[in-house]
């Protein structure tokens, strides 16, 4: 149900508390003695791994309370936040710092509110802001580091975008524009959000056709590649995806899955007088994760053409994911990728990894765990999806940085050394640094990727160069933390390493 890759290239995974014995054993005889837990109140069983990608390897985690529906981010020292869920977790804040016996560490009391469907986002100072959840139409900072950090704040535009008995804005899909306010997309329209000061800055017009686009009627959105970041009118797009006509979900209460939408909205949301530019996908799709990847195009995979969001409201996976080419012209540029097998309904994830895959999990629209006599039984296999840019008729021009992980600072001058086999073609070379986002229903938090314009591309030796480049130089273009940089060349990008930004 949720997942995050850390530095140490080990990703957190977890669900719920409330679903029932898992099938995977707490090591020591270790049990979780809740009186609060609504379904197992002595649970031996965990609801949360660390996976080592590497080893392709997991350690049970013990996570206390309910993470159902959660929300997170990663602080700039590395460090899993991660807030809300329902029952004894929705006021939680659960941390998780990456080491070889590190667990779980819980304060049940670090929200303000109770957060089920919220949304995090990190800020240039390295706090998180907790937006949203279901009956919340609030937001709030963590840490609490001051008074004015002690209280929660109206934001009535969640209230503007609650449809009755549905909601249609839970999770809602925000992202930290270029001039250090919040753009927020909430069901079907989007305003520009001055935080600081608790004022709208600017009202977008609603997409078109008016269809909501978050929880339960579920697409997703990225923020597409920042590149330029040295011009003084940089540009930040949007791409919103999928999600379920108005209806969905009360029809499929009644058996009745109505196909999802097959429509994207694209808008460069620092225009003056912004408008979404409309496109069709190869098919419709509710449920889909979009992610982001080291070249700039965006993969949107897992989901279903029928239904929507809930227990059981989804139908007809779509197996075969999409390449959207973010640099290709308008009308043309998706791409059918090659297919899986195993169906990715509700409850699924994806996220990109160091050497360039994207790992997919989950799949559970059951209220427990079902594997047996169901349409789509609980999915405990991940697999891994490989962009083309993988396929070894590229290894010769792929680059091999030659570079450990670094730390670096904000405006800083860096050289990178790399290795390419094959003849380099300079003015298809390009660094981008991508920061590992919270992935959960279908919605990528903190996912954003910066383009860094090489200023000189040079031989070093026999199939070596290094290339300049200049870190983004300000905290807002790249908030404090961890993130993966890497080499692209003819749009085939080499494995990431670490760089920390402070």
């Amino acid at each position: 149900m949720h997942m995050q890759l850390l530095h140490n290239d080990h990703v957190v995974i977890f669900d719920r508390t409330n679903f029932g014995l898992s099938n995977l054993s707490l090591p020591n005889a270790r049990c979780r003695r809740n009186p609060r837990e609504m379904v197992v109140k002595n649970d031996c069983t965990a609801h949360s791994v660390e996976y080592d990608v590497a080893a392709n390897s997991y350690r049970a985690l013990f996570v206390e309370t309910d993470t159902w529906c959660s929300s997170g981010a990663v602080t700039p020292d590395g460090t899993l936040v991660q807030t809300g869920g329902f029952n004894d977790g929705e006021r939680a804040v659960r941390t998780f710092t990456p080491c070889p016996n590190c667990d779980w560490r819980e304060n049940e009391n670090g929200l303000l509110v109770r957060r089920w469907y919220a949304t995090n986002h990190i800020l240039p100072d390295g706090r998180l802001i907790i937006i949203g959840g279901t009956s919340q139409f609030n937001y709030e900072f963590y840490p609490k580091k001051d008074a004015m950090d002690s209280n929660t704040y109206t934001l009535p535009f969640l209230q503007q975008t609650n449809d009755p008995l549905v909601e249609n804005n839970l999770y809602p899909f925000v992202f930290l524009n270029v001039d250090g306010n919040l753009f927020i997309f909430a069901n079907n329209r989007a305003i520009l959000f001055n935080y600081q000061k608790s004022t709208i800055e600017r009202t977008y017009p609603t997409i078109p056709g008016g269809e909501p686009r978050s929880y339960p009627s579920t697409g997703s959105a990225v923020l597409l590649p920042l590149r330029n970041l040295s011009k003084p009118n940089l540009e930040a797009e949007v791409l919103v995806c999928g999600g379920a006509p108005r209806g969905s979900f009360e029809k499929a209460k009644t058996g009745n899955f109505i196909p999802a939408l097959n429509t994207c909205g694209r808008i460069t949301i620092t225009d003056s007088n912004p408008k979404w530019e409309m496109e069709t996908m190869p098919s419709g799709r509710v449920m889909n994760d979009m992610v982001i990847l080291p070249n700039g195009n965006v993969l949107l995979i897992n989901g279903a053409a029928l239904g929507t969001a809930g227990w059981e409201f989804g139908r007809e996976p779509v197996l075969n994911p999409f390449l959207y080419k973010t640099y290709g012209r308008a009308g043309s540029r998706f791409e059918v990728q090659n297919p899986s097998n195993i169906p990715r309904v509700y409850h699924s994830t994806a996220i990109l990894l160091r050497d360039g895959r994207v790992l997919v999990a989950g799949s559970n629209p059951h209220g427990g765990y079902s594997f047996n006599n169901v349409t789509f039984p609980t999915e405990l296999r991940l697999e891994a999806f490989s962009p083309s840019y993988l396929d070894p008729s590229f290894e010769d021009v792929r680059p091999k940085i030659i570079a450990p992980a670094l730390q670096v600072k904000y405006g800083q001058k860096l050289t990178l050394r790399f290795g390419v086999t094959a003849a380099l073609v300079r003015n298809s070379v390009a660094v981008t640094m991508v920061a590992p986002p919270f992935n959960t229903h279908s919605f990528s938090m903190n996912q954003r990727l910066l383009v860094l314009e090489p200023s000189d591309v040079r031989d070093v030796g026999k199939l070596s160069y290094e290339v300049d480049v200049t870190m983004p130089g300000s905290a807002v273009l790249a908030p404090p933390g961890f993130y993966l940089l890497f080499v692209v060349h003819q749009e085939v990008p080499s494995h990431g390493i670490w760089v920390q930004i402070l």
